[in-house]
């Protein structure tokens, strides 16, 4: 068998102390996730965080920094996943627009919001994601001068 992790893309966004994160319901729950999704054929990773924000959320977003590059084991589908998290601001906002299937609600959270709904997270890469932002760790866009479509 051979071995395919999925790269899968996540931003966290800020502003005034509240982050913008994803209510989705998987497999008949209701999970908290940060607004992510999978790398598309001939897409950039930063190309992808913008576009899976604004699906998922119906904000437009420009990512500024990556935070950090993680690898996720789901033992229950034995899926693989690698997961690029971005950060950086909203530009505006689509009024209207149709979230992707699955998704209940964008909203707006504190840190001590997320913290105190850690068993409703999707995966455990949510609290990670938060901790490393939290503590400033940020890598300049540049590093990603070797994609090519």
């Amino acid at each position: 068998m051979t071995w395919k992790p999925s790269v899968t893309v996540a931003a966290v966004v800020e502003r005034d102390g509240r982050f913008l994160l994803v209510e989705e319901s998987i497999d008949g729950r209701l999970v908290l996730n940060q607004p992510a999704g999978h790398l598309d054929p001939n897409e950039s990773l930063v190309e992808a965080c913008r576009r899976e924000v604004l699906e998922e959320t119906a904000h437009h977003f420009e990512p500024q920094a990556l935070v950090g590059v993680y690898r996720w084991h789901f033992a229950k589908k034995d899926k693989t996943f690698i997961r690029f998290l971005f950060c950086g601001q909203v530009t505006g906002m689509e009024a209207g627009r149709k979230l992707d299937k699955g998704i209940v609600a964008a909203p707006w959270l504190t840190a001590a919001q997320i913290h105190a709904r850690e068993s409703d997270h999707r995966s455990p890469l949510v609290a990670q994601c938060m901790a490393d932002y939290l503590a400033g760790k940020r890598y300049p866009l540049d590093i990603f001068s070797r994609e090519f479509p």
